[in-house]
């Protein structure tokens, strides 16, 4: 059967101890829903409480959780175990307290979200050769600052990696490691063509969107094409922080926090152009219309977040899905084109190589080497 993650926003009186009865309760009449609770977790500074449950559907979860004691969530999404398991670092009760007849959890789903991208300029052969130095040199220092600050990977590939923490501080700090591990690494092998970019920010795993940690891990990955910095933190990452380290952030220039008005903008700008980036009719005019912004304001902002003009800035993300079409090798160079919204082929090979330093049909080539 499928597993679901409930959410139960629940009022200040409402403690551990409730929460935990509550979850005893659900257990008495889960088989009459063919139902089956795994674990909880109460978050008892932001009141909410989140309930893993294996079920046929959400509504016998709806139902379950009515005729035990009448709470009902507020909001059901459907999970994997083993992503759960990453984000949160279990998936049934923790070990049963001695002497007492409740297992109360007083765990807060609440994590730091972690995204380290490492971002090549361009595909070149010897460029190739560093970013796989890169990886080869780096992966075990890597795995062993994780270990460190107790980060969890949640999924890895040759170029990025999602890790969650359950301490906003050990999270800001690890990525300030890796960044001066990163560093001494370019210093010592220039690799100019490697970026290495960190994103942090942090969240509830059911916000009412269709993923787990859904909010958090999209800002988290639209904060690495910011530029001019190397780490970048949302607004409550540095404010928790902070709280954790007598009101005191770090001080390097390459650390950029976000505004509570800069996230607005990151998110709801890359709402639109994650929606329209396939379409080539797309003018400036369509970004202040989606925005209620100016143009002015638009250019203004872009520049101080990306250093890049909105037109420029998407141009540079269609040749990045670009590349991820040619690498599937699902379509020919013509079809990529046209499907990354380029107006021509031949205007798409021109960006290209501009950009990566090959052409498309050269970098085909080597894929099938």
């Amino acid at each position: 059967m499928p597993i679901y993650m409930d959410r139960h926003d629940v009022s200040e009186e409402v403690t551990a101890e409730n929460v935990a009865n509550l979850h005893q309760q659900d257990l008495l009449v889960q088989h009459e829903f063919d139902c089956r609770g795994l674990t909880y977790w109460f978050d008892e500074k932001r009141k909410t409480a989140f309930c893993l449950v294996e079920a046929p559907n959400d509504q016998a979860i709806h139902d379950m959780h009515n005729h035990a004691h009448g709470s009902i969530p507020h909001s059901i999404i459907e999970v994997d175990a083993r992503i759960v398991e990453s984000f949160l670092g279990r998936i049934e009760d923790p070990e049963k307290s001695k002497n007492t007849d409740l297992n109360i959890i007083n765990d807060p789903a609440f994590r730091t979200i972690m995204m380290f991208r490492v971002k090549l300029d361009s595909l070149i052969d010897n460029e190739l050769i560093n970013s796989n130095a890169f990886f080869e040199t780096l992966n075990s220092s890597i795995m062993e600052k994780l270990e460190y600050f107790n980060g969890r990977i949640v999924k890895q590939d040759s170029e990025n990696m999602l890790v969650s923490f359950d301490s906003v501080s050990n999270a800001v700090n690890c990525a300030v490691q890796l960044q001066s591990i990163f560093r001494g690494f370019v210093r010592d092998n220039s690799p100019r063509n490697i970026v290495l970019k960190i994103g942090l920010s942090s969240g509830v795993p059911v916000t009412g969107k269709k993923a787990i940690f859904e909010d958090s891990l999209k800002l988290s990955e639209r904060m690495c094409f910011i530029a001019n910095v190397d780490i970048i933190v949302s607004n409550e990452v540095k404010n928790l922080y902070k709280s954790e380290n007598l009101n005191s952030f770090i001080n390097e220039k390459w650390v950029l926090a976000l505004s509570t008005a800069q996230e607005k903008f990151l998110t709801q700008f890359m709402d639109f152009v994650e929606d329209s980036w396939r379409d080539p009719e797309i003018k400036v005019d369509d970004f202040g219309k989606a925005l209620g912004l100016s143009k002015s304001q638009i250019y203004r902002t872009m520049m101080i977040l990306f250093d890049q003009s909105p037109n420029i800035f998407l141009r540079e993300y269609r040749l990045s899905k670009a590349l991820e079409l040619l690498r599937k090798q699902s379509n020919n160079i013509s079809e990529t084109a046209f499907e990354a919204g380029f107006s021509s082929p031949s205007y798409f090979s021109k960006c290209f190589q501009k950009r990566y330093g090959i052409i498309p049909s050269e970098y085909i080539q080597r894929i099938d080497k």
